[in-house]
């Protein structure tokens, strides 16, 4: 078991996940709200290939990147100039398709099922704005299974910052030495390492194009079930 590899034979006490890329599929319903929006705004479509290397730094920067994209060629603009208009707009539409086509990457519940089974407490700590990561829950019937949750907005901080996997180990009473992060990106590699845990990270994952290795976490694995055989 590739758990009980970083826990001497056991398993770690703690184990806290990021959502976008490491436990579920979102950029099919992600993009679908950029475009929606860029539409409204009469700006070109960005499409799913491009929304993919724009995700994981929460929904602020997701929409700015989106108009960094768009409007730098337009006479005079720059993203900032509208970009209160558009965050609005990326709001409203992703909050009416959030789970419409998002899905559970595979060995999800296999593994949340496994960790609750054998007593090991969870969390989640994404970057997406608590109002949807709760709705995404509520979708995938997910929340069942985290003691805590924690989203972008819910904190002063966010990853790659490590005070949301500080706040999360010290509400559950947990120490750094007994938690795994589990994430897809640099930022929750980063926020891991600074928090003293160890941290593995999935394949399959948003990380802007880059291979999660280059930021040496502790597991790199292609499915979350090699976890746990």
């Amino acid at each position: 078991m590739q758990l009980s590899k970083l826990y001497n034979a056991s398993l770690p006490q703690l184990v806290l996940f990021d959502l976008d890329g490491t436990l579920l599929d979102s950029v099919p319903d992600l993009a679908l709200a950029v475009d929606r929006m860029l539409e409204a705004l009469d700006l070109p479509l960005a499409g799913a290939s491009q929304v993919r290397n724009w995700v994981g730094n929460g929904a602020q920067m997701l929409v700015k990147r989106a108009l960094a994209h768009c409007v730098s060629s337009s006479e005079g603009e720059t993203e900032s100039d509208r970009f209160e208009q558009a965050f609005a707009l990326f709001l409203h539409h992703y909050g009416r398709c959030c789970a419409e086509q998002s899905r559970l990457y595979p060995g999800v519940e296999e593994l949340l099922s496994f960790l609750k089974d054998n007593g090991v407490s969870m969390g989640l700590v994404t970057n997406k704005p608590i109002s949807f990561t709760e709705n995404l829950l509520g979708e995938f019937d997910l929340q069942r299974f985290f003691s805590i949750v924690l989203g972008g907005d819910s904190l002063t901080e966010k990853k790659p910052h490590p005070m949301p996997l500080i706040y999360a180990m010290e509400q559950l009473g947990v120490s750094p030495q007994q938690t795994l992060m589990v994430g897809d990106s640099r930022s929750d590699i980063k926020a891991a390492q600074a928090a003293g845990c160890r941290v593995a990270a999935v394949s399959y994952g948003y990380n802007h194009g880059e291979p999660v290795s280059a930021y040496q976490p502790d597991l790199i694995v292609d499915n979350l079930v090699e976890l746990i055989r």
